[in-house]
Protein backbone atom coordinates (compact mmCIF):
# COMPACT_ATOMS: atom_id res chain seq x y z
CA UNK A 1 0.00 0.00 0.00
CA UNK A 2 3.02 2.34 0.30
CA UNK A 3 3.16 2.42 -3.49
CA UNK A 4 -0.48 3.48 -3.56
CA UNK A 5 0.11 6.58 -1.43
CA UNK A 6 1.06 8.71 -4.43
CA UNK A 7 -1.64 7.35 -6.76
CA UNK A 8 -4.93 8.93 -7.71
CA UNK A 9 -8.08 7.45 -6.21
CA UNK A 10 -8.83 5.59 -9.45
CA UNK A 11 -5.28 4.21 -9.75
CA UNK A 12 -5.35 3.12 -6.12
CA UNK A 13 -8.63 1.26 -6.67
CA UNK A 14 -7.17 -0.62 -9.65
CA UNK A 15 -4.00 -1.37 -7.66
CA UNK A 16 -5.97 -2.69 -4.70
CA UNK A 17 -8.17 -4.84 -6.93
CA UNK A 18 -5.11 -6.27 -8.67
CA UNK A 19 -2.83 -6.76 -5.66
CA UNK A 20 -4.89 -6.94 -2.48
CA UNK A 21 -8.07 -8.65 -3.67
CA UNK A 22 -6.39 -12.00 -4.53
CA UNK A 23 -4.52 -12.06 -1.22
CA UNK A 24 -7.66 -11.27 0.77
CA UNK A 25 -9.71 -13.86 -1.14
CA UNK A 26 -7.08 -16.50 -0.39
CA UNK A 27 -6.99 -15.46 3.27
CA UNK A 28 -10.80 -15.72 3.53
CA UNK A 29 -10.77 -19.20 1.97
CA UNK A 30 -8.06 -20.29 4.39
CA UNK A 31 -9.90 -18.82 7.42
CA UNK A 32 -13.16 -20.48 6.40
CA UNK A 33 -11.42 -23.85 6.11
CA UNK A 34 -9.46 -23.40 9.32
CA UNK A 35 -12.56 -22.49 11.30
CA UNK A 36 -13.86 -26.07 11.03
CA UNK A 37 -10.62 -27.61 12.29
CA UNK A 38 -10.13 -25.78 15.61
CA UNK A 39 -11.67 -26.52 19.00
CA UNK A 40 -15.02 -24.78 19.56
CA UNK A 41 -14.19 -22.42 22.47
CA UNK A 42 -10.44 -22.13 22.02
CA UNK A 43 -8.72 -18.79 21.68
CA UNK A 44 -8.00 -19.57 18.04
CA UNK A 45 -11.67 -20.35 17.37
CA UNK A 46 -12.71 -17.08 19.00
CA UNK A 47 -10.14 -15.12 16.97
CA UNK A 48 -11.32 -16.76 13.75
CA UNK A 49 -14.96 -16.06 14.54
CA UNK A 50 -14.16 -12.44 15.39
CA UNK A 51 -12.27 -11.95 12.11
CA UNK A 52 -14.95 -13.58 9.98
CA UNK A 53 -17.76 -11.60 11.67
CA UNK A 54 -15.95 -8.39 10.74
CA UNK A 55 -14.76 -9.50 7.31
CA UNK A 56 -16.85 -7.01 5.32
CA UNK A 57 -15.41 -4.09 7.29
CA UNK A 58 -11.90 -5.50 7.01
CA UNK A 59 -11.95 -5.67 3.21
CA UNK A 60 -14.05 -2.57 2.52
CA UNK A 61 -11.01 -0.50 1.51
CA UNK A 62 -10.38 -2.78 -1.50
CA UNK A 63 -13.55 -1.56 -3.22
CA UNK A 64 -12.89 2.14 -2.65
CA UNK A 65 -9.68 3.85 -3.69
CA UNK A 66 -10.46 6.83 -1.46
CA UNK A 67 -10.74 4.79 1.75
CA UNK A 68 -7.62 4.61 3.88
CA UNK A 69 -6.19 1.14 4.42
CA UNK A 70 -6.09 1.73 8.17
CA UNK A 71 -7.54 3.97 10.84
CA UNK A 72 -4.23 5.38 12.06
CA UNK A 73 -5.44 9.00 11.94
CA UNK A 74 -8.34 8.23 14.27
CA UNK A 75 -6.18 6.05 16.50
CA UNK A 76 -3.54 8.75 16.81
CA UNK A 77 -6.18 11.34 17.66
CA UNK A 78 -7.60 9.33 20.57
CA UNK A 79 -4.31 7.85 21.84
CA UNK A 80 -3.61 10.66 24.36
CA UNK A 81 -7.08 10.19 25.83
CA UNK A 82 -6.69 6.42 26.04
CA UNK A 83 -3.26 6.75 27.65
CA UNK A 84 -4.47 9.41 30.05
CA UNK A 85 -7.47 7.36 31.16
CA UNK A 86 -5.47 5.37 33.70
CA UNK A 87 -3.57 8.46 34.83
CA UNK A 88 -6.86 10.20 35.57
CA UNK A 89 -7.56 7.57 38.20
CA UNK A 90 -4.94 9.37 40.26
CA UNK A 91 -6.19 12.93 39.68
CA UNK A 92 -6.78 13.34 43.41
CA UNK A 93 -10.55 13.60 43.41
CA UNK A 94 -13.54 13.26 41.14
CA UNK A 95 -13.66 17.03 40.72
CA UNK A 96 -9.98 17.16 39.73
CA UNK A 97 -10.60 14.36 37.22
CA UNK A 98 -13.49 16.31 35.69
CA UNK A 99 -11.30 19.41 35.42
CA UNK A 100 -8.51 17.44 33.78
CA UNK A 101 -10.99 15.94 31.30
CA UNK A 102 -12.36 19.40 30.47
CA UNK A 103 -8.88 20.78 29.84
CA UNK A 104 -7.94 17.77 27.70
CA UNK A 105 -11.14 18.28 25.68
CA UNK A 106 -10.33 21.93 25.08
CA UNK A 107 -6.76 21.12 24.02
CA UNK A 108 -7.98 18.37 21.68
CA UNK A 109 -10.54 20.80 20.21
CA UNK A 110 -7.79 23.35 19.58
CA UNK A 111 -5.67 20.72 17.85
CA UNK A 112 -8.63 19.50 15.76
CA UNK A 113 -9.26 23.09 14.63
CA UNK A 114 -5.67 23.61 13.54
CA UNK A 115 -4.85 25.83 16.52
CA UNK A 116 -1.57 25.24 18.34
CA UNK A 117 -2.75 24.14 21.83
CA UNK A 118 0.05 25.75 23.86
CA UNK A 119 -0.39 29.11 22.14
CA UNK A 120 -4.18 28.92 22.58
CA UNK A 121 -3.87 28.06 26.28
CA UNK A 122 -1.37 30.86 26.90
CA UNK A 123 -3.61 33.36 25.10
CA UNK A 124 -6.71 32.16 26.95
CA UNK A 125 -5.09 32.31 30.38
CA UNK A 126 -3.81 35.81 29.59
CA UNK A 127 -7.23 37.11 28.51
CA UNK A 128 -9.47 35.13 30.89
CA UNK A 129 -9.21 37.52 33.88
CA UNK A 130 -10.40 40.49 31.81
CA UNK A 131 -13.03 38.70 29.69
CA UNK A 132 -16.65 39.34 30.59
CA UNK A 133 -18.86 36.32 31.27
CA UNK A 134 -20.98 37.11 28.21
CA UNK A 135 -17.82 37.01 26.01
CA UNK A 136 -16.31 33.82 27.41
CA UNK A 137 -17.24 31.87 24.24
CA UNK A 138 -14.78 34.02 22.31
CA UNK A 139 -11.96 32.23 24.15
CA UNK A 140 -12.98 28.75 22.96
CA UNK A 141 -10.49 27.04 20.64
CA UNK A 142 -12.65 27.21 17.54
CA UNK A 143 -11.54 28.38 14.14
CA UNK A 144 -13.48 31.48 13.14
CA UNK A 145 -13.10 31.75 9.37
Amino acid sequence: EREAATMTVEERLVYRQRCARPVLDALKTWLDGLQHTVMGQSGTAKALAYTLRRWDALVRYVDNGASPIDNNLAENAIRPIALGRKNWLFAGSEQAGRRAAAIMSLLATAKANGIEPHAWLENTLTHLPTTLNRDIDSLLPLRRD
